[in-house]
């Protein structure tokens, strides 16, 4: 790693996708930070894929092109260039396929990939510190600053803190930050695997009573066509669903696919966690802003999560760097008052949504399957809405930050 830059502007707690993200931003932009995670990068940059990938979508893939990420995963991820989605396997459908000069809708990468681009990126950035296989044994905030001691004894100050340590993040339970929080009685499999058939650079989304099941298409792999899934299944079968070997596993996926790939072959590791919502009731306390999962967690029904994060990535870095060149304190009530107005507003919006979609989705019988199947049809038909939905999938809805726009700060 390099040496820690002389005065850090921001010491951010937590180094994954968002956390390393936010700090590479800053970098681009003349702001020093110190990023501080306990993973060993032995284990997060580990060559084989783990099943896990993500979407980013077109606006995050502007930001991450602006701030020098971007050529690092040139040619690595598989363009979203539609979206399909269906109630079951019943007739009717939703297809989501902007024209050519919009481009597509976002990218699939798998988190490995994104994983190793950043960490690279910031172990070579100037600003950025990065500190693994360490973390804060305590952290004090006041008027004066933030100052952390690491477990190696070693302390750490600077004018803001940022938490990005995900869903559980023990800065925001320290700060007192209430959080609003459910869980769904649903768990995630999560996972990929080869099909006979190509994807045609197309996300399927299925509604099903127990939950969606999402097909996300891969790049080509060495034994052909790939695509990663998200699949949500009742509480009561993940375990059952976990134990069952690949043969069994395979078969279960095509059931809930209809066959429309083909024959299915060579899964991936597989993951499964449960689904919940939660949501900070401020994105802000004294010296402090939380990004990504520390501040806001959503069912994975839309894809949005992470750039949920990355929206919060831009608007912090608009607001701190604009507030370094105007000479003021980081951690200013009223930069992070500013930062706390342009994210509350759509985090809590886009919450809400995906909570409406999950129980809309989730509600059984051939009643509410066919109130479904009208409603997709209706949007199918009225292209202003089909736009609408196609620029909330891109992240480009809303007031934009900077970076979102492909546009330096």
């Amino acid at each position: 790693m390099q040496r820690s830059p002389p005065r850090p502007d921001v010491l951010i707690l937590g180094g994954g996708l968002v956390g390393m993200t936010l700090a590479l931003a800053l970098d681009a932009h003349g702001v020093a930070s110190v990023v501080v995670d306990p993973a060993d990068p032995a284990v997060t940059l580990a060559p084989a894929f783990d099943g896990r990938a993500s979407a980013v979508a077109s606006a995050s893939g502007r930001m991450l092109d602006a701030i020098g990420v971007g050529a690092r995963l040139a040619g690595k991820g598989c363009a979203i260039a539609a979206i399909r989605v269906s109630d079951g396997l019943e007739p009717g459908r939703l297809d989501f396929v902007p024209d050519a000069e919009s481009g597509a809708l976002g990218t699939m990468y798998e988190n490995r990939i994104l994983r190793r681009a950043l960490f690279e990126a910031a172990s070579e950035a100037a600003l950025v510190d990065v500190r693994m296989k360490t973390r804060a044994t305590s952290v004090k905030r006041d008027a004066a600053g933030v100052v952390a001691t690491l477990y190696d004894g070693t302390t750490v100050s600077a004018p803001l803190l940022v938490a990005a340590e995900g869903r559980n993040s023990p800065t925001r339970e320290a700060a007192g930050i209430a959080v609003a929080r459910w869980r769904y009685d649903h768990a995630a499999i999560v996972g990929a695997f080869h099909h006979e058939r190509p994807h045609g650079n197309t996300a399927f989304e299925i509604f099903y009573p127990a939950g969606p099941f999402a097909l996300l298409p891969l790049p080509d792999g060495d034994l052909g066509h790939r695509s990663a899934i998200v699949w949500t299944v009742a509480a009561a079968d993940a375990a059952g669903m976990m134990k069952l070997g690949d043969r069994g596993f395979l078969a279960e996926a095509s059931k809930r696919m209809g066959g429309f790939l083909g024959e299915l072959s060579a899964p991936s590791p597989r993951a499964s966690y449960p689904l919940g919502f939660h949501h900070a009731a401020r994105m802000t306390a004294e010296r402090l802003a939380l990004v990504g999962d520390a501040g806001h967690g959503i069912h994975p029904i839309a894809g949005q999560g992470l750039n949920l994060g990355f929206r919060d990535v831009a608007t912090l870095a608009e607001v701190l760097v604009e507030g370094k060149r105007l000479g003021l304190d980081l951690g200013d009530a009223a930069l992070l008052d500013r930062y706390q107005r342009w994210r509350g507003v759509d985090t809590m919006m886009v919450a809400t949504a995906t909570d409406t979609l999950t129980r809309l989705f989730g509600v059984p019988g051939r009643a509410a399957s066919a109130v479904r199947r009208f409603g997709i049809s209706a949007v199918n038909a009225i292209p202003p809405l089909k736009d609408r939905f196609m620029a909330e999938a891109r992240g480009e809805a809303g007031d934009l930050p900077k970076l979102l726009q492909g546009v330096p700060v």
